[in-house]
């Protein structure tokens, strides 16, 4: 339902209780959000921006291409299928570099923490040892800085390697889908280096054959989540600790009306984590005091929010469409960010009240905010300084509102280890149980819903999808945003059950976990990867990500890196659900993103509009990878008499080369 609110004629699709609420005060009525502006725009997308046909690659153009019309093609004479192909591509490379430049960071942090200067530790010694067999790193009879030092080293080669040597966490992948990289050519090398082929191959007069393309672009991808992504996350849990299941609070009722409120938005925990110590300072309390406040209240938005919300239970304020709504409480000292998802808008929002936007980060500068550098190297002191900035503006709060009646709480923190762990305990550690119940059908299958939330769409889609799938026995698996949302709908939790059905319902309270899984932010898409694989390795779901009952949806992505993440699993097996891609302009291309794949890689795209529609699909594909194991057979029970068994005594194995007796 739209809201109204005074001098506005209302936002439209906002469902959210909390902003609703916050919307609707007079400390928020001159208050412009997303929302309004996509509702003054009142134009139509642009045709050939949505369907990928639109070509500013040289200064000939721009060219609009109309597919099939010879005189509207490219003045270079490149096609829809080439123009539309070479501009999914560059997202998918945009997509890549945000992720790539966030892990090198984190991986120069990590190095940072091994050679023993700043403010952390590591903290997952086993995580380490496990990672360290990855890059062939001994380890026997070391010390754990030591090993952490080299493996740090090794870690930031991997983004400018040279040589022609695939990515070191590729041989973490199922040997099928080794094999299937190998063989199509498109195993990523250095991370950096995919990135810019990319670019130089979508540069004008370059490749030009669409499916030439788009074997970089999964090269591309993969070196995204085969390699930053999934070393951004490993380093991160090694580093700060690898998330165990923890309750927690997701909405703006989170902020605190008698604290100094200071938001964390963007994507990179370095800075995060460094509030998070120097929050506790006692010099940093003192100075919260003196101003009248009882302490520092950290909160999360977007997914540095959801960074410190798996590690340290700290809570989400705000999802990306509500980080102007977060401001409109007028109850925050300060939003900290650093980079991506941060919208130039909010600098406009914090005029209207007391609040500061500190920008941290020398990449991502804006105009009205605060700037104070992040340094790593002095990262408690820098963090320091910002809380201090914030302190400062405690005294200047004015009329303000916090809701307080939508509060619901979550359980966070479900890393690949800790799903390990909880389904096979500390010694029996395995996916058995999981896999076991998806052979016998208590569990249908898989879903991962992850990426961004989007102000095109109603703000409750996630919802809708996850309702269905949870109605239908689908376990679900979620980062981001897409979790955010989730949160604040009350399905990250144990209580959720309620929304399931019936045999999904019996294994979540046996296990005592929720139906929802949340996993982390954008970047810890990896995680569901190492689950996928070690899912194959279990045995019995097939012997490759493409043959598992699994499916993955961003339905509200928005961001390019929502694009790279969906490339990535499509390109490691796994079959993906958009609302819409901008290629519909390029009907070959088009068809081959939505089926022509399939035959390369085992996966491919799929396109459903509406959120119901997107969930349908996704149960339909998840029972036809069932069909196709041949688990959805029903077996006649047979009580096996005598005769019977000695008869199966002298049967042999031949399928797998043996000749001997069964062993009882």
């Amino acid at each position: 339902m739209a809201i109204m609110r005074s001098g506005c004629e209302g936002c439209t699709e906002i469902t959210c209780t909390s902003s609703k609420e916050v919307l609707a005060q007079d400390v928020a009525k001159n208050v412009r959000t997303a929302y309004d502006r996509v509702k003054a725009r009142g134009v139509a997308a642009c045709l050939f921006g949505s369907g990928g046909t639109c070509c500013r690659h040289c200064n000939m153009g721009p060219c609009q291409i109309i597919d099939g019309v010879e005189s509207m093609i490219g003045v270079c004479g490149a096609t829809a299928d080439t123009v539309a192909s070479r501009n999914f591509a560059r997202i998918v490379a945009a997509g890549t570099a945000a992720h790539t430049d966030h892990a090198r960071e984190m991986v120069r942090g990590f190095i940072e923490t091994a050679k023993g200067e700043g403010p952390h530790q590591i903290q997952d010694v086993g995580k380490l040892l496990s990672l360290a067999k990855v890059f062939d790193i001994a380890t026997e009879g070391r010390e754990v800085n030591d090993i952490a030092l080299e493996l740090g080293k090794k870690a930031l080669a991997e983004f400018g390697n040279q040589e022609d040597t695939p990515l070191s966490m590729l041989k973490r992948a199922p040997a099928k889908r080794q094999a299937i990289w190998k063989k199509l050519g498109i195993e990523p090398r250095g991370v950096d280096r995919e990135v810019v082929e990319m670019m130089h191959r979508t540069h004008m007069g370059v490749d030009q054959d669409y499916e030439n393309i788009m074997l970089q672009a999964s090269r591309c991808a993969l070196a995204d989540g085969w390699g930053s992504s999934m070393l951004s996350t490993e380093l991160t849990d090694i580093m700060f600790g690898t998330p165990v299941p923890r309750r927690a609070i997701v909405d703006l009722g989170v902020l605190k009306p008698d604290q100094v409120n200071v938001t964390v938005h963007g994507h990179e925990p370095l800075l995060a984590e460094a509030l998070c110590i120097a929050a506790s300072e006692p010099d940093i309390l003192d100075l919260a005091k003196k101003a009248g406040a009882k302490g520092i209240n950290l909160a999360g938005v977007c997914c540095t929010g959801n960074e410190i919300l798996m590690r340290r239970g700290i809570p989400v304020a705000a999802s990306f469409v509500q980080q102007e709504m977060a401001l409109a409480t007028g109850a925050i000292e300060a939003m900290v960010v650093d980079v991506q998802c941060v919208m130039q808008s909010v600098a406009e929002v914090a005029k209207n009240f007391h609040t500061d936007i500190i920008t941290t980060n020398y990449r991502a500068k804006m105009p009205g905010a605060v700037h104070i550098q992040f340094d790593e190297h002095e990262a408690l002191n820098s963090a320091k300084r910002i809380l201090k900035h914030a302190i400062a503006n405690y005294k200047k709060r004015g009329a303000f509102f916090i809701p307080e009646k939508t509060k619901l709480d979550v359980v966070v923190g479900f890393s690949h280890e800790t799903i390990n762990y909880m389904l096979g305990g500390r010694f029996r550690a395995s996916y058995r149980p999981l896999n076991d119940n998806i052979i016998n059908g208590r569990i249908r299958g898989v879903a991962a819903i992850v990426g961004c939330d989007n102000f095109k769409l109603s703000d409750d889609a996630h919802e809708i999808i996850v309702r269905e799938l949870l109605r239908n026995n689908i376990l679900v698996l979620a980062t981001g945003c897409a979790a955010t949302s989730l949160g604040r709908a009350g399905l990250v939790r144990p209580e959720a059950v309620e929304f399931c059905g019936e045999s999904l319902a019996e294994v979540c309270e046996t296990v005592g976990m929720p139906p929802v899984l949340h996993m982390g932010s954008c970047v810890d898409n990896s995680r569901i990867l190492i689950a996928a694989t070690e899912m194959v390795r279990e045995g019995g779901l097939g012997d490759d990500i493409c043959d598992l009952p699994a499916i993955g949806t961003a339905p509200l992505w928005m961001s390019e890196k929502a694009v790279a993440i969906g490339q990535y699993f499509v390109a490691s097996g796994a079959q993906v659900v958009f609302q819409s891609l901008p290629v519909s302009g390029a009907k070959k291309f088009n068809k081959y993103l939505v089926e022509g794949l399939m035959n390369q890689v085992g996966a491919h795209w799929n396109i459903a509009e509406d959120p119901m529609e997107i969930a349908r699909l996704m149960i339909r594909k998840i029972e036809a990878k069932r069909d196709a194991l041949g688990i959805n057979k029903k077996t006649e029970r047979v009580l096996f008499d005598m005769a019977m068994r000695r008869d199966l005594g002298t049967k042999t194995i031949g399928d797998v080369g043996c000749t001997g007796p069964v062993q009882p």
